[in-house]
């Protein structure tokens, strides 16, 4: 029997798993490969962005709601899902950016805070690794560090000088960042729906897009994966603090997305089988490699 493929997905809060890469997370669960999400930290210092839900009693809870949240998710997506367990960073806002919290994510040494996540790579033994770019995807602080943790422990995993009191090493075998926008996405978004006689959410995103770099051109990998789209959706709206069901993200129909755009994207960073590019599948080289289960 050919050993079962495994995907690690790592993120920074408590609702990241389900607005980026979501919808491949689906497809490979329903295909049969296990499928871990890792959450850095709690989402403890994020907004509560449902209106109806900006309430005091639960603000005073919201560590505790966002790890219900995070189980309600997680069951949507089919996925099994762990924490490293540091606490949110929060997001600074002003001029001058005030200081980060004491003790907080973004302010921890890489090289400690890439432990727990060697020591997670080691136990579930992932084939493919997605995180950030190195922009985070945007620049929180929590995301920033996501992708410093997720690169540091990618490369040491497999490394028996390294860490080595925390288990038998493993080298997964292919890492990609999640490209969640692109100007071409958002385009086709955009047109998609001016062609249906519909107000288009991304106008303003597309006036100020030149104040941005586009991703589109690192993009080396497109899953298709448009019938998970609304599994990816559901999942989002467990996490009631953090996203209006009224709002935004849910204002272009499901099925204009699934034909404007089919595919959730990435740029493949660092692989040890061959694989020609552009891909389709994560799991391309490994599977040809004997891996596939």
């Amino acid at each position: 029997m050919a050993e079962k493929l495994r995907l690690m997905a790592v993120h920074a809060h408590p609702d990241d798993e389900s607005s980026k890469g979501a919808a491949t997370m689906a497809k490979y669960v329903a295909e049969g490969v296990d499928v871990l999400v890792v959450t850095c930290t709690g989402g403890e210092r994020g907004s509560v962005l449902n209106p109806k839900l900006d309430r005091p009693e639960v603000w005073a809870n919201i560590g505790e709601i966002r790890r219900a949240e995070m189980d309600a998710a997680r069951a949507v997506l089919g996925v099994e899902q762990a924490w490293l367990g540091f606490v949110d960073s929060g997001l600074p806002e002003g001029d001058p950016l005030p200081p980060l919290p004491e003790g907080c994510f973004a302010l921890q040494d890489v090289e400690v805070a890439a432990g727990p996540l060697v020591k997670l790579m080691r136990e579930f033994r992932p084939h493919v690794v997605t995180t950030y770019d190195e922009e985070g995807g945007y620049p929180h602080p929590d995301h920033i560090m996501c992708h410093k943790v997720s690169v540091a422990a990618f490369d040491a995993a497999g490394d028996p000088d390294r860490y080595p009191e925390l288990g038998t090493p493993w080298q997964p075998l292919k890492l990609y960042y999640d490209i969640g926008f692109s100007k071409g996405k958002i385009t086709a978004l955009h047109e998609g729906m001016l062609a249906a006689g519909l107000t288009s959410p991304y106008d303003d995103w597309l006036k100020r897009w030149d104040e941005r770099p586009d991703k589109g051109p690192r993009i080396t990998t497109r899953v298709e994966c448009a019938e998970y789209f609304p599994v990816r959706d559901d999942a989002l709206r467990a996490h009631a603090t953090q996203v209006d069901p009224d709002g935004f993200w849910f204002h272009v129909p499901m099925e204009l997305q699934q034909r404007a755009w089919p595919t959730e994207d990435f740029q493949l960073v660092r692989s040890t089988v061959d694989s020609p590019l552009p891909e389709s599948d994560l799991f391309a080289g490994v599977r040809e490699a004997g891996h596939a289960g």
